[in-house]
């Protein structure tokens, strides 16, 4: 008995199959000759470490495990203090953030001061070192010692982390808000809408939309700065915990404890940001395997 006749099944042409195989071939190809560039290198790299002359004693200053296993927890929960300053820090960056944005779109000669303010504080705080906005608020404000601040080193760190990355991320948000199409103002407008309506319910959430992966770009770059808030001295995070651990025995190895962890915390929010991206279409950020 033969088959039931109906619409034949689809295969491809015999030029189609050529062209897959032909692929196939090609991406074989590829994998092989990374894989084996990949080991050839690292093959180099490692003999040529393993044979200078400092290697053991380097070996025994930076990868003692005995010892990177021993100050382990004291660093990890360091590390849970940056994570947490990473949350609160975020949150309050992206609040100056868009208002500075928001600030720097406004139109109109009446809203200058605004602009011009707005503008200042992009300027400033790019442009100075993240280190030194540490150093000159977690020290120069407690002196004053005006009794309705804070004096908390603490507070100044996260403070100093807020205003640079504020300016940096407020420059993000513009961008996302200046890209969104005029045509789309314009209709809000047209239906009725005042400006801040315009804003809140048209362009700021396809602003947000555009540049999500800028902001978690920076999300991890954040993650990572959090460290330099050890500079203040009071903040037991992992890189003073790793410090004084240090500085006790005088091996580094709790420096290499301290950034394993960082990358592990790291790792996750670099794929999430890859994922994001791909999903918006900006294939070119993450690249191809090989």
């Amino acid at each position: 008995m033969s088959a039931p006749t109906g619409r034949a099944a689809w295969a491809p042409s015999a030029v189609q199959q050529e062209r897959l195989a032909y692929r196939r071939r090609r991406t074989r190809r590829s994998v092989t000759i990374a894989a084996v560039s990949t080991v050839a290198v690292l093959l180099v790299v490692g003999v040529g470490l393993v044979n200078t002359p400092g290697w053991p004693r380097f070996t025994r200053t930076f990868f003692d495990f005995s010892y990177g296993w021993e100050v382990l927890p004291k660093i990890a929960e360091g590390l849970w203090l940056n994570v947490r300053l990473m949350v609160v820090c975020e949150i309050a960056i992206l609040i100056v953030a868009l208002s500075v944005a928001l600030l720097r779109t406004l139109r109109g000669p009446v809203f200058f001061p605004l602009r011009a303010a707005a503008t200042v504080y992009t300027d400033l705080f790019r442009g100075l070192p993240l280190i030194l906005v540490l150093l000159l608020l977690g020290f120069g404000m407690p002196s004053l010692r005006i009794s309705w601040l804070p004096s908390s080193a603490l507070f100044w760190g996260c403070a100093a982390l807020v205003l640079t990355y504020g300016a940096y991320v407020s420059e993000v948000f513009r961008a996302g808000i200046e890209s969104v199409h005029p045509s789309q103002r314009a209709a809000a407008r047209s239906l009725g809408l005042s400006h801040a309506k315009t804003m809140r319910f048209v362009v700021v959430p396809q602003a947000v939309r555009r540049v999500m992966p800028p902001l978690l770009n920076d999300l991890v770059a954040l993650q990572k700065d959090t460290g330099l808030i050890s500079v203040l001295g009071v903040i037991y995070d992992a890189v003073l915990q790793a410090r004084i651990a240090t500085a006790t025995t005088y091996n580094y190895t709790p420096y290499v404890v301290a950034g394993l962890l960082f990358v592990l915390l790291t790792i996750p929010l670099t794929r999430l940001t890859d994922w994001v991206a791909r999903r918006q279409g900006w294939s070119g950020t993450a690249g191809g395997t090989v």
